[in-house]
């Protein structure tokens, strides 16, 4: 077997800041960091001019237990499958979960958050479009490296009166190489999938 080139509380370190960054990101009750702004529908809809009840009256009472743990297992090695449940001030409208493990060194966070709003919520600019994901989704990419790179996708989908916002993003703590683009980007988008089909049971 070979020697780790890092001691285990080197290890650690950086898997204990990456998640205290990601639940600061992620977990804020009065942010609207992962959703868009309450507003009119830019078409005229049903649910926008009150003559009929929103699509969705509540976001999925258990965020955790909306992705498969085949997928869990997937896009992060290493993490149980129960997750964390996102804390939030008010669970009527805002729940989600994240998941997050080092695999060798192979570091991945996973995150799901959804909004649901009395009205249909606007779509926002930026990212570019996913077809055949809820009624409008699009996926933002972005790559950081200070020292050890972090390759993230986020995909935003909005479905009449929801939002849901999904964050996947990692790296690999040994070469300090972000994660694979095409990886990332399509680990976020099949979460999306699973998460938003959650919004109807």
């Amino acid at each position: 077997m070979r020697s780790l080139p890092l001691t285990l509380a080197a290890r650690l370190l950086p898997v204990v800041l990456l998640a205290a960054a990601g639940v600061a990101m992620t977990t804020s009750d009065d942010s609207d960091a992962h959703t868009t702004p309450a507003g009119p529908s830019p078409q005229p809809s049903a649910t926008a001019t009150g003559s009929a009840a929103p699509r969705h009256t509540k976001p999925p009472t258990e965020a955790c237990a909306t992705l498969p743990a085949s997928l869990i297992k997937e896009l992060v090695p290493g993490a149980k499958a129960a997750g964390n449940e996102l804390k939030s001030s008010d669970l009527s409208r805002r729940t989600g979960c994240n998941w997050h493990a080092l695999d060798g060194f192979d570091y991945r966070w996973l995150d799901v958050a959804y909004d649901v709003r009395s009205v249909a919520a606007t779509p926002s600019g930026g990212g570019s479009a996913v077809p055949g994901l809820g009624d409008n989704a699009s996926v933002s990419e972005k790559t950081t490296d200070d020292g050890q790179g972090i390759r993230e996708a986020v995909v935003t989908v909005h479905q009449d009166n929801a939002t849901v916002t999904v964050t996947y993003n990692g790296g690999d703590f040994e070469s300090h190489k972000a994660a694979d683009a095409d990886a990332i980007r399509k680990g976020a988008i099949s979460a999306a999938k699973e998460a938003v089909a959650a919004l109807d049971g």
